[in-house]
């Protein structure tokens, strides 16, 4: 195929969607001849489509479609097309990695047969919009379920001497720095106040989702975190995406759902399994999923090792429900079906869980919520079914006492800024990772959720050194000129701060070439 129209459209396309990314690990691409058409049935189905994905992407040409999955590295990807498309793109596209899943919208039947067999992410010919809207619900959360994001690591790695980072992944470091960070801070409406807004300017056209905002404006106080959660709702989706990217400026938004979803399920397991009266000492549960083949390599090698689960992780006492969906990832020819079997001793638990049967939005029976990084010591792996190449992988939920998992902790503790309040450790941490734009965000977004000027002036002092780094001089002033000036009317006119900011502007004046200023400042 001659792909080299449409790359300038493709580019804007993949610059547009940016925003769109911080709403949902999954990205929809409808491909077919009537997907631009401005009809009612075309907008019908789009606003379908949009009730279970957020994101999605319309092409017309089948060059421009491929260009822009091969830039979507970060995302998943639900095609839907036509059997004409189909047969000119799926041998271009199936081995990509990003692609999760093939829907094919037409009324030959005939293909799924010959399809099935040779493109295993293909998953059926649909005739009518509601029945291909199912699949790609059930293909969704299946996808989700299975990009849930982990860490893999030794039981000795917080006793080696070289830097955590050079060992750990950042997924875990950063979970574990804003989990501490979460604990200390004081949530108010402000926050919820200010996520509201923001997700307002994300959907500022999409009537269901506008709706589904104003909802939790209204409501978010009168139900349970739990509920919130488990609706499945924009909120959800933006969560999850915001963890396994390490969105900063989302989680700083997202900061206090975070926190109220994880007292609400310590309180939850405080009355359920944490109390003397609780009849229930242990209990197993059980979790379906796919895994890339390169992180099951690392999982096989890991006996007596440890995993970290760095999202909240919701699992089913039910075994069959799990296996089943490990039956349905194992024809992913990029994923590893797993069967986890996790073993918990209820009395002493390091991360807090609850049975939310009962509170759950949809009531399911038999689901156990994790709270965020839960973290288990890996028993024993074994292949059941050589058919499918399903494993079961044996897991042990680790207890408050495990040594080599507080010295990690501390160790963590000891590298990322502990001395530090609230983002503004988050803050310097991405400063130490060279993800400048990432603690920027961090810092402007905690300045929306401030009320109080003396927390205001170490963000603004933040900003100015950021931007100094940037080579932004008048912008590096002007955010240490407002630091200095809340310094002025907040603190003793001999506080250190004061002297910091009166040096940070000489020295933005002696990099700009002023300096009669910078002897001055």
């Amino acid at each position: 195929m001659d792909k080299s129209n449409g790359i300038e459209k493709t580019k804007q396309l993949s610059t547009d969607l940016k925003d769109a990314g911080h709403i949902q690990n999954i990205v929809l691409i409808w491909l077919d001849s009537t997907a631009n058409d401005s009809t009612i049935d075309c907008d019908n189905t789009i606003k379908q489509f949009k009730r279970i994905v957020n994101t999605i992407k319309t092409f017309t040409n089948d060059e421009q479609c491929i260009q822009f999955m091969q830039s979507m590295t970060d995302s998943r990807i639900c095609l839907i097309t036509s059997d004409a498309f189909g047969q000119r793109i799926l041998p271009y596209i199936h081995g990509m990695t990003q692609l999760d899943t093939i829907l094919i919208f037409s009324h030959n039947k005939q293909l799924y047969e010959e399809w099935t067999k040779k493109y295993p992410k293909f998953k059926g010919v649909f005739t009518e919009i509601s029945s291909i809207c199912e699949a790609l619900q059930i293909a969704v959360h299946q996808c989700e379920q299975n990009i849930l994001p982990i860490s893999l690591f030794n039981v000795n790695i917080a006793n080696e001497s070289d830097e955590i980072f050079n060992r750990l992944d950042l997924s875990f470091v950063f979970i574990q720095v804003i989990k501490e960070i979460l604990s200390k801070i004081d949530f108010g409406e402000i926050h919820l106040d200010e996520y509201v807004n923001y997700c307002r300017d994300l959907y500022p056209e999409d009537d269901d989702e506008l709706e589904n905002i104003s909802q939790l404006s209204r409501d978010y106080y009168s139900k349970r975190p739990i509920w919130w959660y488990t609706q499945e709702s924009f909120m959800c989706r933006m969560l999850h995406r915001a963890i396994r990217s390490l969105d900063a400026g989302i989680i700083v938004r997202m900061g206090f759902f975070i926190d109220d979803l994880h007292r609400d399920i310590q309180r939850f397991y405080s009355e359920q399994f944490d109390n003397p009266d609780s009849d229930t000492k242990t209990l197993t549960v059980y979790r379906g999923q796919g895994l890339l083949v390169e992180n099951f390599d690392r999982l096989s090698k890991l006996k007596n090792g440890f995993i970290s689960f760095n999202d909240f992780l919701l699992t089913n006492k039910n075994r069959q429900i799990a296996y089943d969906f490990a039956q349905q990832t194992a024809t992913n020819p990029d994923l590893v079906g797993i069967l986890f079997i996790m073993n918990i001793d209820t009395t002493d638990s390091m991360t807090p869980f609850a049975d939310i049967t009962k509170v759950g939005f949809f009531k399911t029976q038999d689901e156990v919520l994790f709270s965020m990084q839960s973290i288990f010591r890996i028993d024993d792996i074994e292949l059941i079914d050589t058919n499918n190449h399903i494993y079961e992988v044996t897991l042990t939920l680790m207890k408050n006492d495990e040594e080599n998992l507080r010295k990690l902790t501390n160790r963590i503790r000891e590298e990322t800024f502990f001395d530090k309040v609230g983002w503004a450790r988050f803050g310097q941490l991405l400063i130490k990772m060279n993800q400048f734009q990432k603690a920027q965000e961090v810092y402007e977004v905690s300045l929306n959720q401030t009320t109080y000027d003396s927390e205001k002036a170490p963000l603004y002092y933040q900003l100015g050194w950021l931007k100094h780094q940037q080579k932004d001089y008048q912008a590096a002033l002007t955010f240490y000129e407002q630091s200095l000036y809340i310094a002025h009317e907040t603190l003793p006119s001999n506080h250190i701060s004061l002297a910091s900011s009166h040096t940070s502007i000489g020295a933005v004046h002696y990099s700009m070439g002023n300096y009669p200023k910078a002897l001055a400042s």
